[in-house]
């Protein structure tokens, strides 16, 4: 598999994939879904595969793989998810998991039709700054017009001063109600978080017990309830390569995986968007 006959994507259709490297994703990609229908007990659960700071050949390698298409990845940068987005298929689903500046946020919204999820948003501001750029980009294209831009608001469960989010108390409920009253084209999709890394460490198994998801998903279920709606329509998105089994297991709808599928990442300074064709890997 060399190329993408039909990518829509500027640069795709002539992308190099290594043969090799394809088959070791793959693999890597198919391990993770065994071990998640093993957690998760045949409920559903979606896979963010995040590919940050690793080249897009690996990206399309991915999402051409005949065997198990994988449509949703995560970006940490919104300058690098843009490029990548520009240069490959816009059926796949993009999702800006990490902390968002608010002057990058209308920008992203407008200038990636395929943006699925934003789950990162703590602040009024950024919800705003993302609901005008997808005002703007529903007013000009067509094929995301009446779709709603999904987010995620960011809980800081643990209550480290290095981690981004609100509070998972009256504050998380002010944001989720302003996203509902007063941004029309978002979309109130649930909440996320990060965690401590102690405590992903110490409940790194599907029996272990986390404090930081077991606090998201009951600040999940109070803002349900504040808001009046079912449990079920607030998605608990919790859960990374150390982690995501224990997550999966208390009840997280959608999990984080990198690492774990696309090996150890290059320093930022390092990563291309595109790999040169001769590329070796190991």
């Amino acid at each position: 598999m060399s190329e993408t006959a039909d990518a829509n994507g500027e640069g795709s259709s002539s992308m190099h994939i290594d043969p090799q490297r394809a088959k070791l994703l793959s693999e890597n990609l198919s391990h993770v879904y065994q071990r998640i229908q093993s957690a998760s007990n045949g409920r559903k659960v979606r896979l963010i595969a995040v590919s940050k700071l690793k080249p897009t050949n690996d990206i399309l390698a991915l999402h051409t793989d005949s065997s198990q298409p994988q449509l949703h990845f995560g970006e940490n940068y919104a300058q690098e998810l843009t490029e990548k987005s520009h240069l490959l298929p816009k059926s796949i689903k993009w999702h800006m998991i990490g902390a968002l500046q608010t002057n990058k946020c209308k920008p992203l919204a407008e200038q990636v039709s395929n943006l699925y999820c934003v789950s990162s948003v703590d602040t009024a501001k950024k919800a705003d700054a993302l609901e005008k750029g997808r005002a703007a980009l529903t007013a000009s294209n067509e094929e995301v017009e009446g779709t709603k831009l999904r987010v995620l608001v960011q809980v800081n469960t643990s209550g480290e001063e290095n981690k981004s989010g609100v509070e998972p108390n009256q504050e998380v409920m002010e944001l989720c109600k302003h996203i509902r009253d007063s941004c029309p084209h978002l979309h109130l999709a649930g909440v996320m978080t990060i965690g401590a890394i102690a405590r992903s460490q110490a409940a790194s198994t599907a029996e272990g017990v986390n404090e930081d998801f077991v606090s998201l998903r009951e600040t999940r279920d109070r803002v349900a309830e504040e808001l009046g709606i079912n449990q079920e329509e607030l998605e608990l998105s919790m859960g990374m390569s150390s982690d995501f089994e224990a997550a999966i297991a208390q009840g997280s709808d959608e999990v984080r995986v990198g690492t774990t599928i696309f090996g150890d990442r290059p320093a930022k300074k390092d990563a291309k968007i595109t790999e040169e064709k001769n590329a070796q890997y190991d």
